[in-house]
């Protein structure tokens, strides 16, 4: 699978209340879209993109564990997360909701916003092509994999029903 988008590059321990403001978690997934980082970008819910990257420090996704973080970005059209590393229960929550989180060293500081991006996820590799630089990404397992490419725990269940 290969994910290419613009890069919204973010720094480290971007929490979860970040992500989804505290006062808008009994809202609809609707709702919660409309507030998505406006505390360090207001303008990132007008102008987000299906397909668009995050790249970001270490740490992303620490805080709580809701699991309306990862849900809401999918939501927005977020095609992957690239970090220097996520916090856990973040990272577990976003493939089972279908959204690819990668682990990639040494990418802070080097990808500026709006960059053009290109992941392949067979691979893990990962291509900043305006700046032709090139990361690899630590590989996800098999099983992670196959929960990302049925596009979530749900897509597996409804898959099973199918049979």
């Amino acid at each position: 699978m290969i994910i290419q988008g613009r890069a919204w590059v973010l720094g480290d321990n971007i929490d979860t209340d970040l992500i989804v403001p505290g006062q808008y978690l009994m809202a609809s997934l609707e709702d919660q879209a409309k507030h998505v980082f406006e505390a360090i970008d207001p303008t990132f819910v007008k102008e987000v993109r299906q397909g668009d990257i995050i790249v970001a420090g270490k740490n992303f996704g620490c805080g709580s564990s809701r699991e309306m973080a990862p849900q809401v970005l999918k939501h927005l059209g977020i095609g992957c997360i690239l970090a220097e590393d996520f916090a856990r229960i973040f990272f577990r929550n976003a493939i089972a909701v279908g959204l690819p989180a990668l682990t990639v060293k040494n990418i802070s500081g080097k990808v500026e916003h709006m960059d053009e991006v290109g992941i392949s996820l067979d691979s893990g590799r990962v291509i900043v092509k305006s700046k032709a630089l090139e990361f690899f990404a630590a590989p996800l397992p098999e099983k992670m994999r196959e929960i990302i490419d049925a596009g979530g725990i749900d897509g597996i269940l409804k898959n099973l029903a199918a049979r």
